[in-house]
């Protein structure tokens, strides 16, 4: 299974802004067992953004980062205490546009299961897996309507043990799923990929 997703995106052209944006990156990893789990996060309710929220590790390239897959393998080690050696990166997705206006690069990585991990508290409140499988199925607890750049755009949410996966997380992980996968979950294009930006 994992394989055959090192294979697509290495074959994958994932989308890219032609702006200059502020970039930020996270990482999806993806633990090696033989049902995959992706490592999510909840974000501290005392942060001044996305607070509370379930999302991949990572954050904002800082200038003395030489690129974005250091920044995305930077920010995991600093919020979940996962080494960099750890992760076999497998190659990135298209780039996203936040509400904040950054242009996040998101990281596929495989690493070893039963890693221990350790939510620093100054950023998260915890740290959980979810199977890949489950988000296969597409069990969507709903699907938002979200407003951007005067468009209407469809997302896919997700509940998983009271965690709900919505916005940017579930639409990169619907990425993943359909490039990896043939999940075939439908969603429509995200508005600003219908124009220059």
């Amino acid at each position: 299974m994992l394989e055959q997703l090192r294979e697509r995106l290495q074959q994958y052209s994932p989308y890219q802004f032609r702006s200059a944006q502020p970039q930020a990156s996270v990482l999806i990893a993806l633990t090696d067992a033989a049902d995959p789990e992706v490592i999510l996060t909840k974000r501290s309710s005392r942060l001044s953004t996305h607070r509370g929220e379930v999302a991949f590790p990572g954050g904002k390239q800082d200038p003395t980062d030489p690129d974005l897959l250091f920044t995305a393998l930077r920010e995991a080690e600093e919020e979940i205490g996962l080494s960099p050696n750890a992760v076999d990166v497998l190659g990135n997705l298209g780039q996203v546009m936040s509400k904040h206006q950054l242009q996040v690069t998101p990281w596929v990585g495989i690493v070893p299961t039963g890693l221990r991990l350790e939510a620093n508290p100054d950023e998260l409140e915890s740290i959980f897996t979810a199977p890949l499988s489950f988000f296969l199925q597409d069990h969507r607890a709903r699907t938002d309507s979200i407003r951007f750049k005067g468009l209407t755009h469809y997302v896919p949410a997700y509940e998983y043990e009271g965690h709900i996966i919505w916005g940017l997380t579930a639409y990169m992980l619907v990425e993943l799923l359909n490039v990896g996968f043939d999940a075939n979950i439908p969603m429509k294009p995200r508005p600003e990929h219908d124009s220059e930006c």
